[in-house]
Parts: C-alpha cells; sequence; structure tokens
C-alpha cells in the first residue's frame, strides 16, 4: 500500500500538462466512473486551463466493483445527514433548556 501511494505521489509530481503546469489528480463521483482517479490541468474551471486528461486507475471493469462504492457512498451520506439532524435535535434542546431556566429566573427573581 505504502509503495502504491509512493508510485501515485511520483506519477502527480512528475506529470505536466499541456499547459506546463503539474497535473492535479482528482477523482470522480459519476455513476459510471464512481471512485476513478485521473489527471487533469491544475487550473481547470478556469479560463486559461489547458484540456489535459489522463486516467490513473483502470476502469471498474466489474459491476460488482461500482455498486460497492455505491452503497458506500449512500451510507456516508445517510450517516452525514443522521449527524446533521442529531445536531438540530441537541440545539433544540439546548434552546428549550435556555428557556427554561429563563423563564425560571425571571418567576423567582420578580
Amino acid at each position: 500500500m505504502v509503495m502504491e501511494n509512493d508510485a501515485l505521489t511520483q506519477i502527480n509530481e512528475q506529470t505536466m500538462c499541456i499547459c506546463g503546469r503539474i497535473a492535479a489528480m482528482r477523482t470522480v463521483w459519476t455513476k459510471n466512473n464512481l471512485g476513478r482517479r485521473f489527471l487533469g490541468c491544475s487550473y481547470y474551471g478556469r479560463p486559461d486551463a489547458c484540456d489535459y486528461f489522463k486516467w490513473v486507475d483502470p476502469p471498474l471493469l466489474h459491476p460488482r466493483y461500482k455498486s460497492v462504492i455505491n452503497l458506500l457512498l449512500v451510507n456516508a451520506n445517510r450517516e452525514a445527514v443522521l449527524e446533521k439532524k442529531w445536531k438540530r435535535i441537541v440545539l433544540y434542546h439546548q434552546i428549550v433548556l435556555a428557556v427554561v431556566v429563563l423563564i425560571i429566573l425571571v418567576h423567582y427573581v420578580l
């Protein structure tokens, strides 16, 4: 695993795009190429970017790979949604508690 990361770093550091900049490694999350990495111009999205593009990973040939990655993404999204809901619930309870404390303080002070 370490050797693979070193090799990818070396590929990324040595690959130049058409406009002479070091190519940036990115990951695609489309349905057909889930999790597949590629090299592209580091100025992608800017007007002065070139059209350099090269796949780093081979295509996912077995449909099972795509379905496993898709399930992992769905689970990660589900966890993010649950975490966001949990934070809202906690905030709601903190607000309710603060209001109750204020009511008690006002009732006993006045």
